[in-house]
């Protein structure tokens, strides 16, 4: 009986069950751990999404509404008849019922009392506002256009800039807050990420240290005892059997192949489970670093798209302030708030395009586009003169007087791709530097050319110019995404064209596009 109790203090079984039962608690406190981690990455997450995306896309509106409310007050002043004025109040009435809706939104996303505190100052001075701009509107209607201009350019053009103020002010601290929030979601990404792998190579570290333990306690003499029995398989009966001493499982031969046959068996499902929970988690990762980058790419996409269009605004804007010590025409009036609300259409549209072509830039999904004859010419030319005002210290010559007139393809999709063509060449050329645009027939189709003068591309960049986020080695110091010449192909590709470039470095470069002609695009 004292030997039974003393063999079972020194059981191998309780032994491997200690070690087994901790290695699965080790187990059991790195699963918790990992999903405690996790949710904090999914928590700060969820506050991006849940409260900065919205708050940033409602303030969004509401600075595109409440400049669109300012241009309708002035339309309503330089409406020729009642019919005008009755598209502007129609106007106006959309405008307030979407800033009232945006308003609403805003106020049910959770916030600070520094940003509740903005929020009522806008809002009071936004009332403000619309007190005046109802009084302007009203002078208008009732014949007063005298009165009305002075209000307008006086208490009206005071209480909207506080507004607009105001406003801006909400916006950058939301816009700084959200990118806090993003940063502080990407540290606890990377650092989620870093201890996980700590835990698992302390887990593969352990492992090793089990697995050398029972190598050398009870694997090495079961093979020995293992022998010996192939041994006497083979009536070799003259052996000697060594272990007869021990006080475990080992000492009763028979049992003791059983148990650690079992145990064998066991530690290789526990190998198999180890390899599974390590898949699982490179998953997990894997896709929170997919949703990042997607983020990434959304903002920098969109930066670089909205940039021309909120460009054009800027410029007619400085045209109209330059214009008015001058003195200005209603007729000239009229055209360049046209040429803003044509910017406005422009950059709405391309917030429509961008959401889709997320799922472009996955492979997910084919980019829309609705083709449809236009006047080339007209189109390059437009081109050429949008950039000369924004651009005047650029020289920009266009040689069209044999560029085709009707084309057929998506006139915005492609107004874009040689927009980002004519940017990239007055950018990387110097100031005052030729930049010509040239458009002619050929057989077949359509060729267009950009030709500057400036840094050139080096050789060793050509073959990956096309790709996405791919910039030149000579461009660091000038602001770009790497994604506008990305663009241009993949435009061209849908209309069944195709791009060229020509570049001596230091020199200048040429693209080269070439088009089908009207009617095939579609082919």
């Amino acid at each position: 009986m004292p030997r039974l109790l003393h063999m079972k203090r020194h059981s191998i079984r309780r032994r491997l069950s200690a070690i087994f039962t901790a290695f699965g608690l080790l187990l059991v406190i790195f699963g918790l751990f990992s999903i405690w981690r996790l949710a904090e990455v999914y928590d700060a997450s969820a506050e991006i999404r849940d409260r900065w995306l919205i708050s940033t896309r409602l303030l969004g509106d509401l600075n595109n509404s409440t400049s669109d409310f300012r241009a309708a007050e002035a339309s309503h002043l330089l409406a020729p008849d009642r019919v005008e004025m009755g598209k502007t109040e129609k106007e106006v009435a959309e405008l307030s019922g979407a800033i009232a809706q945006a308003r609403t939104s805003y106020e049910k996303v959770l916030h600070d009392s520094t940003e509740d505190k903005l929020w009522r100052e806008f809002t009071e001075d936004w009332e403000a506002y619309r007190r005046v701009a109802d009084e302007v509107i009203r002078l208008s209607s009732e014949g007063k256009k005298a009165a009305g201009n002075r209000l307008y350019l006086t208490r009206s053009r005071t209480a909207y800039s506080a507004a607009s103020d105001a406003l801006g002010v909400l916006t950058d601290r939301t816009v700084g807050s959200a990118t806090e929030a993003s940063n502080r979601a990407q540290a606890i990404f990377q650092k989620t990420r870093s201890l996980i792998v700590l835990a698992v190579a302390f887990l593969v570290f352990l492992s090793i240290l089990v697995m050398r333990h029972i190598s050398s306690s009870v694997l090495g003499p079961i093979l020995d005892l293992a022998t010996r029995m192939r041994s006497l398989a083979t009536n070799q009966t003259d052996i000697e059997t060594p272990g007869t001493e021990r006080q475990d499982e080992i000492g009763e031969m028979a049992r003791a192949i059983v148990v650690f046959r079992d145990n064998a068996i066991e530690l290789a499902h526990s190998k198999r489970g180890l390899e599974q929970q390590a898949a699982m988690f490179a998953e997990k990762l894997e896709q929170e670093q997919r949703l990042t980058d997607l983020q990434r790419n959304f903002v920098s996409m969109a930066s670089h798209e909205f940039r021309t269009p909120l460009t054009v605004i800027d410029g007619q804007a400085q045209r109209l302030i330059r214009m008015r010590d001058n003195g200005i025409t209603g007729a000239e009036l009229v055209e360049r708030v046209e040429k803003v609300r044509m910017a406005v259409r422009r950059m709405t549209n391309l917030i429509d395009r961008l959401l889709n072509s997320l799922q472009v830039f996955e492979g997910t999904a084919e980019l829309y586009y609705h083709p449809t004859k236009f006047d080339l010419a007209e189109l390059l030319h437009d081109l050429c003169q949008t950039y000369r005002e924004i651009t005047p210290g650029a020289q920009i010559v266009e040689n069209l007087r044999n560029a085709p007139r009707t084309a057929v393809g998506d006139p915005k999709l492609l107004y874009q791709a040689f927009s980002n063509l004519l940017s990239n060449a007055i950018k990387y050329s110097p100031n005052g530097s030729l930049v010509e645009l040239s458009a002619y027939a050929e057989p077949g189709g359509q060729l267009i050319v950009v030709e500057d003068h400036g840094i050139g591309i080096p050789p060793a960049d050509r073959e990956r110019l096309f790709e996405r986020y791919h910039r030149g080695s000579n461009v660091k110091g000038v602001v770009g995404t790497g994604i506008g010449l990305y663009l241009v192909k993949m435009v061209l590709e849908m209309h069944h064209g195709n791009i060229a470039v020509e570049s001596v470095e230091g020199k200048g470069s040429r693209f080269i596009v070439r088009l089908p002609m009207a009617g095939q695009s579609n082919a």
